[in-house]
């Protein structure tokens, strides 16, 4: 006999992949779902609806509730939680935006990438209102509100929240596969490293992650950004854990301990099988046009966190400031593409 899961009411920050993906998942498991965009992709949403593709079958929402203020979306309250879905460099101004009415938000789930996002929530709504999250599951974005589950992995939740335990098995029954982590910090450092992986270089270059570790000289500068966020947890007493369906570990172990053309070959074909041509999202962010990019939230983070535990992170730093100044338009997105050499040519010596 199926048992059914407690009713509860979402809050959701963006439509974008992740957040049409959660949101749209819990929805058609028969949970409440609101959703807060900008007015013109609300009224694009509101036209469409959301679709979930999904092995081999599209399931469809086709009213979903969506708000494009933080006025219009508490009048639909109280929510359970809240699902912050938005890119790290447009955090600060979300935050900002929600100050004003703190004390009726429910606790927010950051299923962003990067490890600053939470201490951020926290400063600003207080330490309960704030649930670490992370996302295996690759994701694609046909369109919007359609997205496309490319390879079910799964999400991570933090443990110690009262509410953890009863949004992972809701989760769990929207087929999201949640799992409970009981070192929060563990897990979005973890899913850091799996982030910064040909991330930067393949923005910057032109080149897709393939390319990136088939070039000797590449891989060997993946592996310095890799070793260097290592320490940088080994500093702050932040063990490696394996993510669902995602053995960050393993992907540790290579990195510190075999061999670099051992270790090349068998990232070149595991990132080939995962990601085949896919461009990674800061290469996506560039080449859109928009003048945002992540990097300063996870390469850039590896570096602050770096000088703040006195623990070196120049490749990581390097990284950031060529690909911000693309972004900035400081660099033509041609100066360095196809270009490892004069890429290499820019990384300190260690």
């Amino acid at each position: 006999m199926a048992v059914s899961s407690p009713q509860m009411t979402f809050l959701c920050f963006g439509v974008g992949a992740i957040g049409a993906y959660i949101g749209g998942s819990l929805a058609l498991a028969g949970q409440k779902v609101v959703f807060i965009e900008r007015p013109e992709i609300a009224e694009e949403i509101r036209r469409r609806g959301i679709t979930l593709h999904a092995g081999g079958e599209a399931r469809h929402i086709p009213n979903p509730q969506v708000v494009s203020s933080i006025e219009a979306a508490l009048s639909h309250g109280p929510f359970t939680a809240a699902i912050l879905a938005v890119k790290s460099f447009d955090t600060a101004a979300v935050l900002e935006s929600l100050k004003p009415y703190a004390a009726g938000l429910p606790p927010v789930i950051s299923f962003q990438n990067g490890v600053e996002n939470e201490p951020a929530i926290a400063a600003a709504l207080g330490n309960d209102k704030v649930i670490a999250g992370t996302v295996t599951t690759a994701i694609g974005r046909k369109g919007a509100g359609e997205i496309a589950v490319e390879r079910l992995r799964g999400i991570g939740l933090a443990a110690g929240h009262p509410l953890s335990l009863p949004l992972a098995a809701v989760m769990n029954q929207a087929g999201l596969r949640a799992k409970t982590f009981s070192n929060p910090a563990a897990m979005k450092w973890s899913k850091l490293l799996t982030n910064l992986t040909a991330n930067a270089s393949s923005a910057i270059l032109d080149m897709t992650p393939a390319q990136i570790f088939a070039h000797p000289g590449l891989y060997r500068m993946e592996a310095r950004q890799l070793r260097e966020t290592l320490r940088v947890m080994r500093a702050q007493n932040i063990p490696v854990v394996d993510l669902p369906a995602t053995p960050v570990r393993a992907l540790a172990w290579v990195i510190e301990t075999m061999p670099p053309w051992a270790g090349r070959l068998l990232l070149m074909r595991s990132v080939g099988k995962g990601r085949g041509e896919k461009m990674p999202s800061f290469h996506i962010d560039l080449y859109s046009g928009r003048g945002k990019s992540e990097v300063d939230f996870l390469n850039g983070a590896v570096a602050r966190y770096g000088k703040r535990f006195h623990t070196a992170a120049p490749v990581n730093q390097t990284l950031t400031r060529i690909l911000m100044d693309m972004t900035l338009g400081k660099i033509p997105r041609e100066a360095y593409a196809h270009r490892p050499d004069r890429l290499l040519a820019e990384i300190p010596d260690g």
